[in-house]
């Protein structure tokens, strides 16, 4: 089972020439580290971060997801497919997470926005919306809408998400 704690930085190397969703993520680091410099550094950031602001365009517009270059995203992330995933710039997802096919991460009804802890899977159409905790080791089934928190080592499953507690 990944770590809830420590980013497994491999889950985000890209592993061919066409690798959609961890070419996406790389551009999107590549930015945020280019975005940290400093000093002398700072003048080739400038030049950097055109490029791979570029770059995260086409990634994001072949695999037709929306993640901005801003977000706060630990380590170990993995978008198996990676179509119609949206993640709002100021949610917080925890290591080693997964998002499915066309999860949402988002604004919703509760004020605030989603927390993700550390490996929590949500799978295709799942959608976390508002100022939700999703506790670590956690799962949100297909098509679940989670509304309210999840704690740790749950299942959250339907529409909208109720817990059942995992043995």
């Amino acid at each position: 089972m990944p770590s809830a704690t420590t980013p497994d930085w491999s889950r985000e190397e890209p592993r061919m020439f066409f690798d959609p969703s961890r070419k996406l993520l790389r551009s999107i680091r590549r930015y945020q580290w280019w975005s940290s410099q400093t000093g002398v550094m700072r003048l080739a950031a400038i030049v950097a971060k055109k490029r791979w602001v570029f770059s995260h365009r086409f990634w994001s517009i072949v695999s037709a997801a929306d993640i901005p270059l801003t977000c706060h995203i630990a380590g170990g992330l993995i978008l198996p497919h990676p179509s119609g995933v949206v993640v709002h710039p100021d949610a917080k997802i925890g290591p080693n997470c997964l998002l499915g096919a066309h999860t949402v991460i988002g604004v919703g009804k509760v004020p605030g926005l989603p927390v993700l802890e550390g490996h929590v899977d949500v799978h295709a159409g799942g959608c976390v919306l508002g100022g939700v905790t999703v506790g670590c080791h956690s799962q949100i089934g297909a098509n679940a809408v989670v509304i309210k928190d999840v704690p740790a080592n749950a299942t959250a499953v339907g529409v909208p998400a109720r817990v059942i507690m995992r043995s």
